[in-house]
């Protein structure tokens, strides 16, 4: 039986990439999807690992045949995308795929597969929050974290077109309510495999 799909979109800062850790240590059968992107392997980063690193040409060729089920131009010829193969390579495994992308590409994945995904947006209690989480990490120069933030007030405006929204006021609160939901969601597919 061919898996599900779990979406995460979120501003940056809202603890998304902390509650999807969580997530795939809690035995759901959940792999990740590893996106491809334009840029050059950083550090120890590894083809298909990280990244499916291509270069720009290669990414507009994927992109002319059809090959991505979302993708962003982030900067000139910096490219971000998911592409269909390897989220259908997870899919036929018997696996359920989880996805940390923006929210357009939520979006677009949530449209492609219908039912068969849950979108989740993981939402800060407030931006004034947001921005002292931003701050709080020390690694951003103030006129990025401004730069963020109004990117995220734009991504927040996307917030009711997902299925699920969690405010993540406490960590631990938000965790066990991704994992309840999600349980839901694939447990209520399972229920569907048994009716003959």
């Amino acid at each position: 039986m061919a898996g599900k799909l779990i979406i995460f979109s979120a501003p940056s800062g809202s603890g998304k990439s902390t509650i999807i850790n969580y997530l795939l240590k809690q035995n759901l059968n959940l792999h990740f999807s590893i996106s491809a992107t334009s840029r050059a392997p950083r550090g120890t980063e590894k083809n298909g690992v990280e990244y499916y690193f291509l270069t720009p040409d290669e990414f507009r060729t994927h992109i002319e045949a059809g090959d991505f089920l979302e993708y962003e131009e982030v900067y000139t010829d910096k490219y971000y995308g998911t592409l269909k193969s390897e989220v259908e390579r997870i899919l036929n495994e018997g696996n359920n795929v989880i996805f940390d992308v923006d929210v357009v590409g939520g979006c677009n994945i949530k449209k492609y597969y219908g039912d068969r995904a849950l979108s989740v947006f993981i939402q800060p209690p407030c931006i004034a929050d947001l921005r002292k989480r931003l701050e709080g990490r020390g690694t951003d120069a103030p006129e990025v974290i401004d730069s963020r933030i109004a990117k995220a007030e734009y991504e927040l405006s996307f917030a009711d077109k997902f299925d699920v929204i969690i405010v993540n006021d406490q960590l631990e609160t938000a965790q066990k309510e991704a994992l309840k939901v999600i349980k839901d969601f694939l447990e209520k597919n399972e229920q569907h495999k048994i009716i003959p």
